[in-house]
């Protein structure tokens, strides 16, 4: 019995910490593929990246001069 308690701890855990982290993970690439004159600030100054995701935010790092941590672009909605 404890062998099969220890697995079902084994199994769980990793997705309880995950969920409780908050982790934000529904962004599409094509949403941080905002041009760098277009990029809102999302964060305070020396945001890690995982804080900015964790934010909903993109995290791009690559231009010196623009917002590092930004807000996404919009996906259109689907109406019908």
């Amino acid at each position: 019995m404890e062998a099969r308690t220890f697995w079902l701890l084994v199994m769980v855990l990793p997705l309880v910490s995950s969920s409780s982290t908050g982790q934000y993970v529904s962004l599409s690439p094509n949403q941080c593929m905002v041009p760098a004159k277009d990029r809102a600030d999302c964060a305070y100054p020396d945001v890690t990246p995982e804080q900015c995701t964790n934010r909903g935010c993109c995290f791009d790092s690559s231009i010196s001069g623009v917002p590092w941590c930004f807000k996404p672009l919009q996906e259109a909605e689907c109406t019908f």
